[in-house]
């Protein structure tokens, strides 16, 4: 059986909203983008409006708020640097004299990871909250149903990422998609998904792996071309022909 999360205090989620507000007031302080910093919080400010209006209905745990006051403060702090800037190896060197990235051997940024990682460590619970007690779910599923939604929204997040870098192109695009990312947009989370599903169904699937996704199995591409592209049809046909070379091994792609 699965236990019923107790209501929160009154004051509790209230106390949490005015400490976000203030540490979210402090980060907006002179963003390193300002464009970007606004596309970053659009849909965290929808949240957090979403769980004011809604509280009086549904007021979640103390533990849920308190995770998704967590996530969101990491959040805030992609959306001052933009992710794939934010110095957590300038203050590892301040604080140790090293840089994380040194010790584990990275080779780039890796704060966008640690937060993807994060939503799904910290929102699962007030998601299975919501199953618990508006569905009531019980058992198995009360564990499987929010580990499910939670990497269906990852997976719609990636959407939503490509959608972005499409429509606002160039800078703010990039900026959003993250400086060091190339091709994050283009991944076919989809591919992955149906094949990782038909090797289930077919029973071959291997757990403990990593399945590897390439330009020659179909699971990295390039995105939309924008058709205010100069020379659009020369440029694509372009790209596809490096695509079939990279998919022959004619060029090997960079990995630093």
């Amino acid at each position: 059986m699965s236990a019923l999360p107790s209501r929160p205090h009154r004051r509790y989620p209230l106390v949490l909203l005015v400490v976000f507000l203030l540490y979210a007031a402090a980060w907006a302080y002179h963003p390193v983008d300002p464009k970007d910093w606004m596309l970053e919080n659009a849909l965290a400010a929808a949240f957090v409006l979403a769980l004011i209006v809604s509280y009086r209905r549904f007021p979640f745990s103390n533990v849920s708020y308190t995770l998704i006051f967590a996530f969101l403060c990491l959040h805030t702090i992609g959306a001052h640097y933009t992710y794939s800037l934010v110095p957590y190896d300038a203050w590892a060197k301040k604080l140790t004299g090293t840089t994380i990235n040194a010790i584990f051997g990275f080779q780039r940024n890796h704060f966008d990871r640690l937060v993807h990682f994060c939503f799904g460590l910290l929102l699962a619970y007030p998601i299975r909250e919501l199953f618990i007690r508006i569905a009531g779910v019980r058992g198995f599923w009360g564990y499987y149903l929010p580990l499910d939604v939670t990497m269906s929204f990852s997976m719609l997040y990636e959407l939503i990422e490509w959608a972005a870098a499409s429509f606002f192109g160039s800078e703010l695009g990039q900026a959003y998609l993250g400086t060091h990312i190339l091709t994050s947009a283009t991944k076919k989370v989809d591919l992955a998904v149906f094949t990782t599903a038909g090797e289930v169904n077919d029973g071959k699937f291997k757990g403990g792996t990593d399945g590897v996704f390439t330009v020659k199995n179909g699971g990295v591409g390039f995105g939309k071309v924008s058709v205010k592209a100069p020379q659009r049809a020369a440029l694509i046909a372009k790209l596809t022909a490096v695509s079939k070379q990279i998919a022959a091994g004619k060029i090997k792609a960079p990995t630093k």
